[in-house]
């Protein structure tokens, strides 16, 4: 059984300031893999999990193909037709509002199931989301997320579900259950070790790199998943030094009156968090 310590009170406050420096609310949760040493601050708070959501989409993907119900070699109907979960409403993606829009040029064509998990992990797509999501259902993700031990995640819907935004049924998260799936794919621990590698190979190729990775040396790796919607920016994964360690970093915002700020704020702390991995 490891023995899981706290950060340095001095690292913890040197984040606190970093963060205090700019308006918003954030969180961090940080896990040392080699020594269990963790940083948790707000770790708690509830956040709009944002695209973070679609992590826990791809470990369910993975989870019911090993159980055989289906295969990542499987196509898929492209389409842009999907159900409210209010009031099971026919709605639509805007393209505009999607950071992958190429996929809405192949609407009618099939496409395999793994080329589209991989379009939502590294482009964020959301036409790809939505079409998983039908596949998998949202229930069975957040049981899943239970079953692996996090209590707070909760993926009710696919993405632009405008009926269900208005009554308040939103994919949330807290810090603390972030960290702890990364750290599941991270130690082979999501699914198996097969397929929590091919996750990472996946994670590893993430087009949005401007929190985390973005004050890191070229050397470091970073397996990882960004989040935004309006006054809202995430960054959750995993960290690969040179040296063969690793840590789990997720960096959570809201409430942001200047989103470049907030952005800056987080790639700062991941940079405090990265010396401190190379001071030890």
């Amino acid at each position: 059984m490891m023995t899981y310590f706290s950060a340095s009170a001095q690292l913890e406050q040197q984040v606190k300031d970093t963060l205090a420096k700019y308006p918003g609310v954030f969180a961090v949760a940080f896990k040392d893999l080699q020594t269990g040493t963790e940083l948790l601050i707000n770790a708690q708070e509830t956040f709009h999990a944002a695209s973070t959501m679609k992590v826990p989409v791809m470990i369910e993907v993975f989870k019911q193909a090993a159980a055989g119900r289906f295969a990542l070699s499987d196509s898929v109907l492209v389409k842009n037709e999907f159900k409210s979960i209010v009031d099971s409403s026919v709605y639509h993606l805007n393209p505009e509002d999607d950071s992958q829009q190429e996929l809405y040029q192949q609407l009618g064509t099939r496409k395999t199931l793994s080329a589209l998990m991989y379009e939502m992990i590294i482009m964020s797509s959301n036409l790809a989301t939505n079409l998983i999501i039908e596949m998998v259902d949202a229930k069975n993700v957040t049981q899943t997320m239970r079953a692996l031990g996090a209590a707070h995640i909760q993926v009710l819907r696919g993405v632009e579900d405008e009926k269900a935004f208005e009554k308040g049924l939103n994919n949330t998260t807290t810090a603390y259950d972030l960290m702890l799936l990364f750290e599941k794919i991270a130690t082979n621990k999501a699914v198996d070790a097969p397929a929590c590698g091919t996750m990472i190979k996946i994670l590893l190729d993430q087009h949005f790199n401007d929190v985390i990775p973005a004050l890191l040396p070229p050397d470091v790796k970073v397996a990882h998943k960004t989040g935004e919607i309006s006054g809202v920016r995430h960054d959750a994964g995993i960290v690969f030094l040179p040296d063969g360690r690793k840590y789990v970093l997720v960096l959570l915002s809201k409430q942001l009156p200047d989103v470049k700020a907030g952005v800056q704020a987080m790639a700062n702390v991941s940079a405090l968090i990265y010396r401190h991995m190379q001071a030890k």
